[in-house]
């Protein structure tokens, strides 16, 4: 893995390791954290479901598995900041320099937060949010020290594909991925599949939480370090259409002549319609080759594509097309912003043909 911070633990997997299998196993996927990651027992730990309720409930990992119907759903999680890398390359940002590989595709397992919040008897508001609140500490610069906790919309919660997930890819949920229990919201930016879930609370409004109110949103572009008003941001929650080339990786030398392309591309909600491929920064397109999974509509589009590359220098470049025939910006300048969140440009790899 390619560590950018080891405590808290923030890692990716190479770009080519990534693209080597549709399902991401648990060694390869991304690690994000806010804090040490905590030491939890399965067999003690419990989740508590409270706020706007009917009835309070104390579960155990035991009334999880045998109380709710289990249900699995394939699908990809994102770092809000993945590709963060060429926005700074544009100017400044802060947070981890994080390439492509800050986005993983697998097999989630558990039972449906709609199927919980029921049992609880929590109102199907729309107006409602549902926040959670997690076992991990975390330290923000003028915050201080406080427990992990976001929150999404009700109309999310209650969606089928949200889980409170304990495996993933068939195996009990590493510790740096949430072991016991997580949350898994497909399509959104990944810090809403809040890990080591303790509590969980239906309320009026958005969790108070400075993970919540003070990070993880889109500020304008005129705002800087020294002047950043949250109240100016966006939350993130959906994700934007993006796509990367994970081989060749950036900086190779390769045989002049027909070179394989390989990438990936997700559309949160939507599916990838096309995606195209330029060896010649954008000038000249031609169609790739598209594998997806229909059964499954929250996972990623794998692509492939074969290029003539003459001798010299080359900028092989990606973009995708979504089923609302909308595409990616072609700069990352189009979409900078201080803290590095939603870069989705054109991907751009510069190699070598010899």
């Amino acid at each position: 893995m390619i560590v950018h911070s080891p405590a808290p633990l923030n890692a990716e997997p190479p770009l080519d390791r990534l693209r080597a299998s549709f399902v991401t196993g648990q060694p390869d996927f991304y690690v994000r954290t806010h804090g040490e990651i905590p030491t939890l027992d399965a067999a003690s730990h419990r989740l508590r479901v409270g706020g706007r309720v009917a009835q309070p409930l104390e579960l155990s990992m035991q009334d999880l598995r045998t109380r709710f119907p289990r249900r699995s759903e394939m699908a990809v999680m994102q770092c809000a900041g993945n590709r963060r890398a060429e926005l700074n390359q544009v100017r400044a940002v802060d947070g981890d320099p994080w390439a492509g590989g800050a986005i993983g595709n697998a097999r989630w397992t558990g039972v449906a937060l709609a199927d919980v919040l029921r049992a609880a008897g929590a109102p199907d508001d729309p107006s409602l949010h549902v926040a959670f609140s997690c076992c991990d500490d975390v330290e923000l610069p003028g915050e201080g020290r406080f427990r992990f906790g976001v929150s999404i919309p009700m109309a999310k919660a209650m969606a089928p594909e949200v889980l409170l997930a304990f495996a993933m890819n068939g195996a009990d949920l590493a510790p740096e991925h949430g072991h016991p229990l997580r949350v898994v919201v497909p399509g959104y930016a990944g810090a809403r599949s809040a890990k080591w879930l303790a509590a969980i609370s239906v309320q009026e409004a958005p969790s108070d939480s400075p993970i919540q109110q003070h990070d993880y949103k889109l500020l304008p572009p005129d705002i800087t370090s020294d002047s950043i008003d949250w109240s100016r941001g966006v939350t993130i929650n959906d994700m934007p259409l993006n796509a990367a080339i994970c081989d060749p990786a950036a900086e190779a030398r390769v045989q002049a002549g027909p070179v394989a392309l390989k990438g990936y591309a997700v559309a949160a909600g939507r599916g990838i319609a096309r995606v195209d491929v330029s060896a010649d920064g954008g000038r000249n397109w031609r169609q790739a080759e598209l594998e997806h999974d229909p059964a499954a509509p929250w996972s990623w589009t794998f692509w492939q594509a074969t290029l003539d590359l003459a001798a010299g220098e080359h900028e092989l470049v990606v973009r995708a097309w979504d089923s609302a025939g909308q595409t990616q910006p072609a700069r990352p300048d189009d979409v900078w912003n201080r803290k590095g969140y939603l870069s989705a440009a054109w991907h751009r790899v510069r190699v070598r043909a010899d």
